[in-house]
């Protein structure tokens, strides 16, 4: 299972079966599927000369050439391609939809045809974000689809277009899983029942049911586990998306002075970037070795003898050789990179934060982290958001401890000048994700014995401070692929449909030859994405292939600003 080349099939397929020079107009969803799995010189080499929006209306009227058009079957797409037909720019029209098409929409399309210029109707299903081959989203952001109504319950649109894009995904993978949803979770239930219901309508589709014997589809709550987003990610891929920010894909780096004109907005992709296929997993240790071997590696290309021992010399070497920068603006582009992501974290003092935050996801030393947290609150070269951050992990840790001081910890944020708003955002995710709402232990500190692991867990080598944790949908995907816990994983994971008798999740020997499609309700982390990826690694052996996806993928800023819409007090 690989859902960047699952899209790329379907967008090699939309400019490859019309042959000659064509246009291809999208809408604002597909604009950004194809720009995160495919790049314009491959649009180019298919003789795809111009990419344009369905709904701009100024485009330049063409008849000479064929157009390819791939929307989402909304209503909005809908109305802008009618109006294109009425009014046709071009020869021949070739439209595709990335989702099924309902019957009224075809026949609407008909009626508005009146040139005759359509010449193929098709449902292509990439109506989904892949962002590397183990990582998906449906890209629902609280401006455009918020995720919640009232408490934990569905946006009916953000449950409809979370529908759409996990059908679009299992259809593209040609699967029909076995749903499995938390059973804590109302939210996680309703999108299992409204999936398995879209499965059995289109089963002409997705095949009749109980097919597919191998495949799960986990669906699981983000208020599960709450701590994930909340912590600073060490990897490269993570830090960009965190610290900088990734827009499907795109990275904008016009706000830095004196930036190159060329690099102002840059593209990162594992199939166009050899080093950030190589790199994107890295952590920021690790991450300046590597770059100061891929100046290496073109530094005796051009033959400079010029020393270079950090990422500053590194930056002065790319500005001084022009010649250089011909010869790689890949490397001319992570040297900036990573220089920018080296001054955020310094600036910062993240790796301060980060050591704090690990020591309350991973570690029950409450006095210690307490006195940690009142310096870090009264010191002002720490951010706020990074404050309250870490006074959110306490509260989620130490919520039933003797001794919880909290509301001391409120009151001496305030104290420092941090912003009511902000602060309330602690009750804000305590209302979502506290202990009464969580299904699982995840501090392992509710009892003697999950204690006991969790001291036994410390005693284990651990291979950085800033990495210890890792999170609940791991330690779960562990425990089924090993067979550790069966009983306990069936139970906290029924089946949707109780009266199926489905397929055990693992047994006593562990998991083999299975696909599991993990999707969080509430958004997917990189770390979780990071966690996949290795698995999938540990056990290729027992051929089990892993992918996971949610609503969304989250960094700490977009999971409070997500929660703020609707838990806010």
């Amino acid at each position: 299972m690989d859902a960047i080349k699952a899209v790329q099939h379907y967008i090699n397929r939309i400019v490859s079966d019309t042959s000659g020079m064509k246009v291809l107009l999208l809408d604002n969803e597909t604009t950004s599927i194809i720009s995160l799995v495919s790049t314009q010189s491959f649009l180019l080499s298919k003789e795809t000369y111009l990419v344009d929006r369905i709904d701009n209306r100024s485009r330049d009227e063409m008849r000479h050439l064929k157009c390819v058009c791939f929307l989402r079957p909304t209503d909005s797409s809908i109305q802008a391609l009618l109006d294109e037909l009425r009014s046709p720019k071009y020869g021949d029209y070739y439209i595709y939809f990335s989702n099924i098409l309902k019957k009224s929409m075809i026949e609407l399309l008909a009626e508005n045809d009146e040139s005759e210029v359509v010449r193929e109707i098709q449902e292509f299903y990439a109506d989904y974000y892949a962002t590397t081959p183990f990582l998906f989203h449906m890209g629902l952001t609280s401006s455009v689809h918020p995720l919640f109504a009232e408490g934990h319950s569905w946006n009916p649109g953000a449950l409809a277009r979370t529908v759409q894009g996990l059908s679009a995904l299992l259809l593209s993978l040609k699967r029909r899983p076995n749903i499995r949803y938390e059973r804590n979770s109302a939210m996680a239930l309703k999108l299992g029942q409204e999936l398995e219901y879209t499965m059995d309508h289109e089963s002409n589709l997705f095949g009749a049911k109980a097919g597919d014997k191998k495949t799960h589809l986990l669906i699981v709550d983000r208020k599960n586990d709450p701590v994930t987003p909340l912590l600073t990610q060490w990897t490269y891929h993570a830090l960009l998306n965190d610290l900088i920010g990734i827009n499907n894909g795109r990275i904008d780096l016009s706000y830095m002075p004196d930036v190159r004109p060329e690099i102002k907005d840059v593209m990162i992709s594992q199939d166009q970037d050899t080093f950030f296929k190589q790199s994107q997993y890295l952590n920021f240790g690790d991450l300046g070795m590597s770059i100061k071997e891929f100046v290496d590696t073109y530094q005796s290309k051009t033959q400079s003898h010029h020393q270079i021992e950090s990422i500053s010399d590194m930056k002065r070497f790319v500005e001084t050789y022009p010649e250089f920068r011909k010869l790689s603006g890949n490397v001319t582009k992570h040297v900036t990179l990573v220089g920018e992501l080296s001054r955020i974290v310094g600036q910062n003092h993240l790796l301060e934060v980060s050591e704090l935050e690990q020591s309350l996801a991973c570690n029950e030393q409450h006095n210690n982290d307490l006195k940690t947290l009142r310096a870090m609150i009264s010191n002002s070269k720490f951010l706020p958001e990074n404050k309250v951050r870490c006074v959110i992990l306490y509260a989620l840790r130490y919520e039933r401890a003797q001794g919880n001081a909290t509301s001391e910890l409120k009151q001496l944020l305030a104290s420092n000048g941090i912003d009511a708003d902000l602060v309330a955002m602690i009750d804000v995710v305590l209302r979502y994700a506290g202990a009464n709402e969580r299904q699982s232990d995840i501090f392992q500190n509710e009892n003697l014995f999950s204690r006991g692991r969790n001291i036994f867990k410390g005693l284990q080598g651990v291979e950085n401070v800033y990495t210890q944790h890792s999170p609940a949908i791991a330690d779960m995907l562990e425990d089924l692929l090993r067979g550790r816990q069966g009983i306990h994983w069936q139970e906290r994971l029924p089946n949707l449909d109780p009266k199926a008798r489905p397929p055990t999740i693992g047994n006593e020997s562990g998991m083999f030859n299975q696909d599991i499609i993990v999707f969080v309700v509430g958004g997917v982390t990189m770390e979780e994405e990071l966690a996949v990826a290795k698995l999938n690694a540990k056990f290729e052996s027992q051929n089990v292939r892993l992918i996971i996806g949610g609503t969304s993928i989250h960094k700490s800023a977009s999971f409070l600003s997500e929660l703020s819409t609707t838990f806010f007090p």
